[in-house]
């Protein structure tokens, strides 16, 4: 697999209205991750999630970003993030 060309990031408008409700610190840190996922979406602290198959999850501290890897068309699309709770996975 080719790494070394950048993908294309999609993401939802319904990322941006939960990430409104994050803490400002917090936020930052997703958006900077958000942003530098096009370059490597394998890399960080991201798990597969299990009965999808194209969705994985990226820890950002109490949070997670939920998105989808196209690998055919080099696309990421970033739907989704939450606060870690027992129930978040």
């Amino acid at each position: 697999m080719n790494l070394n060309k950048s993908w294309d990031l999609e993401i939802d408008p319904d990322f941006f209205k939960e990430l409104k409700r994050v803490p400002k610190g917090y936020s930052k840190q997703v958006l900077e991750v958000v942003r530098i996922l096009p370059e490597n979406p394998f890399a960080g602290d991201i798990q597969k999630m299990k009965g999808e198959k194209n969705t994985w999850r990226r820890r950002v501290g109490a949070y997670r970003i939920f998105y989808d890897i196209f690998v055919e068309e080099r696309v990421i699309r970033v739907f989704h993030i939450e606060r870690r709770t027992s129930k978040t996975y």
